[in-house]
């Protein structure tokens, strides 16, 4: 039987079961709307996250801090007497850290920003030095970023996010105009590029100011961290090791002495992320599966039926020629179609609840082409598998035998 009056057979015996068919194909419809919907939002968050992690510390660049990642109780009473980096950390990683072409120190603090009656309570404030313009995560879509020479001799002029900015200046040009941070004066040079948000937080609401500038607002007792940027690429763990050479010697470590800073690269932070995402996805797999397989189970109860149903129709195919594998492949046609059509129409559902939370709620959601193909392509292995047996009994079935029996 050719294969397209095997699908037009098909289709015209789902469409005569209307209710039984939509009762069918309903766990497959559950099962596919679930996948697509929960995997569109752990790749909408992951690409979210990857992107903020880039950002944050860049992709051919690295940070050493107080800390590194605590991953357990005992790895924050480890760390909890490491001493704060400070600028003297940063000219020692300078000095030994020869493949390194920027070596950046910051601090962070969250201050009140204001502009005449326009008042901010919370903005992240970032002090930097002057290494800060050799890295691409710092840039200006309006205006310009600090001068070298701005941040050396720690003049009070600021780049704002583009939020801070628009929330400041909402009906003026804000280049030159002068803000307060903590009530102190300082000139606005530039606004950054918008990076958007993150799970309905903003990233653009900070101010970058000179560091000398940023510790005579909050002292210069708090830790900062460094932004480390290698001269190739290719060269990152060379730096890394160059770096943790030079902290150690600076800080007279003895050999058998732990390090008492932690670095973190984009890598580091992004293979810890992954492997949270991995135990969800084995949940999400487990809960599908047996999703799938309980909708299976259901097909292929109702292609028995159908078996038992249409036995006379069988038996009457066999008598006018049809060979076994004629009556195989149509039933297993069938059974496909069942289940493609759950398939395909759990699919839009997922697509359509992802993008719904994508654009209403505050986390992100992506539908991802391979997730697409993924779902039709486990409906139409779960239709073939399942309905393997009622096809086969169907084929098995004796012309005489079917045709005596009664309807």
């Amino acid at each position: 039987m050719l294969i397209l009056e095997m699908v037009r057979v098909a289709l015209s015996a789902i469409w005569a079961n209307k209710l039984r068919s939509f009762l069918t194909i309903l766990g497959n419809v559950v099962a596919i709307t679930s996948i697509i919907t929960l995997v569109s939002l752990i790749q909408g968050i992951t690409d979210e996250v990857r992107t903020v992690i880039l950002s944050e510390i860049g992709a051919d660049a690295f940070r050493v801090a107080r800390r590194g990642i605590i991953m357990s109780e005992d790895d924050l009473e480890r760390t909890r007497g490491n001493p704060r980096i400070t600028l003297a950390d940063a000219d020692a990683v300078r000095r030994f850290a020869t493949s390194a072409v920027a070596v950046l120190a910051e601090g962070e603090r969250n201050a009140e920003v204001s502009y005449r009656e326009h008042v901010l309570d919370s903005v992240e404030i970032q002090g930097v030095t002057e290494d800060f313009g050799r890295f691409p995560t710092f840039n200006a879509e309006m205006g310009r970023l600090m001068t070298p020479t701005e941040v050396r001799r720690r003049r009070n002029v600021a780049v704002l996010g583009w939020d801070t900015a628009d929330k400041l200046f909402p009906a003026v040009d804000p280049i030159g105009r002068r803000i307060k941070i903590r009530g102190v004066p300082f000139r606005v040079v530039g606004v950054s590029r918008p990076q958007g948000s993150m799970f309905g937080m903003s990233q653009d609401e900070f101010a970058i100011i000179p560091l000398g500038a940023f510790q005579r607002l909050f002292g210069s007792r708090s830790s900062l961290s460094l932004r480390v940027r290698p001269r190739d690429p290719d060269e990152v763990q060379a730096v890394i090791d160059e770096t943790t050479v030079a902290l150690r010697i600076e800080r007279r470590l003895k050999a058998t002495e732990d390090d008492n800073f932690g670095i973190l690269t984009s890598d580091t932070a992004l293979g810890l992320f992954n492997q949270a995402t991995t135990g969800i996805f084995a949940v999400l797999v487990g809960v599908v599966s047996l999703a799938l397989v309980v909708a299976g189970i259901v097909i292929m109860n109702i292609m028995l039926m159908a078996v038992s149903e249409r036995t006379r129709e069988i038996g009457l195919r066999k008598a006018l020629g049809a060979r076994r594998q004629d009556i195989l492949h149509q039933m297993l046609a069938e059974s496909v179609a069942l289940s493609l059509l759950g398939g395909m129409v759990g699919t839009g559902l997922g697509a359509a609840a992802a993008l719904a939370l994508d654009r209403f709620a505050p986390v992100p959601a992506t539908v991802h082409p391979w997730s697409v193909i993924l779902a039709i392509t486990l409906t139409a292995v779960v239709g073939l598998f399942f309905g393997l047996y009622p096809a086969a009994r169907a084929a098995a079935l004796d012309p005489i035998d079917a045709l005596g029996r009664s309807d």
